[in-house]
């Protein structure tokens, strides 16, 4: 597919009479906007409605052909969006650049409306809950799973923000599939907690109901005395003796997966 060149010095809709400046939009917006990290986080937030403010990158030929062959369904948008500027500048405005040379801004959903969604009864898939996290690169991951499995929601616990461009970066840009919020544990969504310990009962005898929390504590300290004192019911997964754990994302792709397996996967 051709695509006409992109001049960021042309006259646009937004700016009728002058250029549009990408990085002095950039510059303005990063504060409060979400980073999109690399292609893949950008083609995931515009196919699922995110409000994007700005992108750019240091090879658009070859961001476009990554969107011709992956993204076909939003690659007029993403082009549309794209403004080439020098590797150099593209470098100046992320932590660390990404192999695809593109990073974006967008606006974060609105939390209340995240909120509504995870409150909203009855639910067709279980929120994920994680405990007290630790790890940025687990939780994006854990994101990215439960926008693969359909799940309502991710909510962490405790200091780790769900929204950190680390966070975003692990999840591919999939925080806008799905809703993402950092609450308390009283201020947990309703419907029955079903928290994973290794004391619990093996999860292959309990059919995990749609609008269950499955929570998951740290890797190394587990669950909080909080959490586990809200639970409703303990389940382990299956594990060798002398196997001490899981990774985070591993636990709950497993859960994930137990529960889709009693026919709660999206089509």
């Amino acid at each position: 597919m051709t695509d006409p060149v992109h001049d960021p010095s042309a006259a646009t809709p937004e700016s009728p009479v002058g250029p549009v400046d990408p990085v002095a939009v950039w510059r303005r917006a990063a504060p409060d906007a979400v980073l999109l990290d690399g292609f893949h986080a950008l083609k995931h937030a515009v196919r699922f409605g995110a409000e994007v403010l700005v992108a750019v990158t240091a090879d658009r030929a070859a961001a476009l052909a990554l969107a011709d062959e992956l993204a076909a369904d939003v690659r007029d948008t993403v082009a549309g969006l794209l403004t080439e500027v020098p590797y150099a500048t593209y470098s100046s405005l992320v932590p660390r650049p990404h192999p695809t040379a593109v990073a974006a801004l967008a606006v974060r959903p609105d939390r209340a409306g995240n909120l509504a969604k995870l409150a909203h009864a009855p639910r067709t898939a279980p929120v994920v809950v994680l405990d007290q996290p630790r790890n940025l690169g687990n939780a994006g991951a854990v994101v990215r799973l439960a926008a693969g499995f359909g799940a309502t929601g991710v909510v962490t616990t405790g200091t780790l923000d769900p929204w950190h461009p680390t966070v975003v970066r692990g999840g591919a840009g999939l925080h806008f599939a799905t809703a993402v919020e950092r609450l308390t544990v009283d201020e947990l969504p309703p419907g029955p907690l079903f928290a994973l310990d290794p004391e619990g009962e093996d999860i292959r005898s309990v059919k995990l109901p749609d609008e269950a929390l499955l929570a998951f504590g740290s890797e190394r300290t587990g669950l909080t005395a909080g959490l586990r004192a809200r639970a409703d019911h303990l389940v382990a997964l299956p594990m060798s003796p002398q196997v001490s754990s899981y990774n985070l994302a591993t636990s709950v792709a497993m859960t994930l997966y137990h529960w889709s397996a009693a026919g709660g996967a999206p089509a």
